[in-house]
């Protein structure tokens, strides 16, 4: 394991890091750090199980309040500011805000990059990327030298050496604790799955009213219990049809109603926590907007594998050519992305405190954040990814900002 960076302190989600003007060409000390540690994804099933005296598990989010049931409903893609500003959309939800995170009002971290395979193994394991190794949505597997799809899962690694650490629902059912995960039979069986979520019952459940059902069953299964269920559509229709899309908003306005129905179903001594594993942003298609990586000879020069997504790039150099790719990456893009080399990342703590040395060479000899509203789009090897109207990966507040909102009996 590679020694922790210095101590640096973490800004607020509401100072002035969030939301001030940056230096430009950006400076890497004005990326706004994930709240590794004390309100970030990572934290929240640890504190949860803490308040359960289940053994390995401690308190980082000092704001909640021990329960002994308690349930995460994960909505993909629903972050803090997208919620904020649907209240017609998502009335019951935005009765709770004032509750977000223990009454705070305040929204908790993603971590980076803010996606979909990454949050998930970081609720999961209750450790940031650094540490669970899923630090983007393709990294290279420096074991073969591929590109590996970490929520599809290709090409193919073993997951228990890919993420050898227990998820916090298998410490959680090693001390007596009922734990269950009620979410589409799709995900019954997956990698992904296996490696962030496992540990106790999988219940596999189609429509989402059968979800909150079930999970309230769970719930009241046992005197202890950590229940985690899962909604993906309200991501799937952003990235489709964007976030001002009449699809999207329906989307918004059924789970809504979702997590109404679950809360209603509460048994006594629970807790139920609302979150999301990233917020999104709509791209414009436009020359200004996308930058087109596949058509641009300078990006292209020395680089031997494009990984991550379009607003988290990983970018991993031809052999004895990474600083040279640094050097052009920071001057083409300098002004719109946070461009840091491996070390620079590492150091600066993007991934976590510290990072295991077998996720290190998973990161990108570079790694590019973006700032502005822009895409590193890759249109001939990522034609899906690349038609994409919402997305997300980086460190700004409309895509690392989730709520936790709280519902109590």
């Amino acid at each position: 394991m590679r020694p922790a960076p210095p101590a640096r302190p973490t800004p607020h989600p509401h100072s002035t890091a969030w939301d001030d003007a940056h230096p430009r060409p950006l400076t890497l000390d004005s990326a706004p750090l994930p709240e590794y540690g004390a309100g970030s994804l990572a934290d929240l099933l640890p504190t949860l199980a803490a308040g359960m005296a289940v053994p390995g598990t401690t308190t980082a989010i000092p704001e909640l309040a021990p329960a002994d049931r308690n349930c995460v409903f994960l909505i993909d893609g629903l972050g803090w500011e997208q919620l904020k500003a649907h209240p017609e959309e998502a009335p019951f939800m935005t009765s709770l805000l004032a509750a977000s995170r223990g009454g705070t009002g305040r929204p908790i971290t993603a971590g980076y990059p803010a996606t979909t395979a990454t949050s998930l193994a970081s609720v999961g394991t209750g450790l940031p990327p650094g540490a669970h190794g899923l630090p983007g949505y393709t990294v290279r597997n420096p074991d073969t030298g591929e590109l590996m799809n970490q929520l599809r899962w290709q090409p193919w690694a073993p997951p228990g050496s890919w993420q050898p650490y227990p998820t916090v629902f298998e410490l959680a059912h090693r001390a007596g604790v009922h734990a269950a995960q009620v979410s589409s039979p799709t995900f019954a069986n997956t990698p992904l799955t296996k490696v962030a979520l496992s540990g106790g019952t999988f219940l596999g459940r189609l429509s989402g009213e059968e979800r909150m059902d079930t999970a309230a069953e769970q719930l009241a299964a046992a005197d202890r219990a950590l229940v985690y269920t899962y909604y993906a559509e309200v991501d799937g229709a952003g990235h489709r049809y964007g976030l001002d899309s009449d699809t999207w908003r329906g989307q918004l306005m059924y789970v809504d109603r979702l997590v109404q129905r679950l809360a209603e179903q509460l048994p006594p001594r629970s807790a139920l926590y609302v979150t999301a594993d990233h917020g999104m942003i709509d791209i414009p298609f436009d020359e200004d907007h996308r930058i087109d990586f596949d058509e641009d000879w300078e990006l292209k020069a020395g680089v031997a594998l494009l990984g991550g997504e379009g607003r988290a790039r990983h970018v991993y150099a031809v052999p004895g050519a990474a600083d040279d790719v640094l050097t052009c990456w920071r001057e083409v893009l300098g002004e719109q992305f946070w461009v840091a080399s491996r070390d620079e990342a590492v150091e600066a703590g993007w991934f976590g405190p510290t990072v295991d040395e077998r996720v290190y060479h998973r990161i990108g000899d570079v790694i590019a954040a973006a700032r502005d509203d822009v895409l590193l789009i890759a249109s001939e090897r990522e034609p899906r990814e690349s038609a994409m109207v919402g997305n997300h990966g980086s460190m700004t507040p409309a895509e690392q900002l989730v709520p936790l909102l709280e519902v109590r009996s």
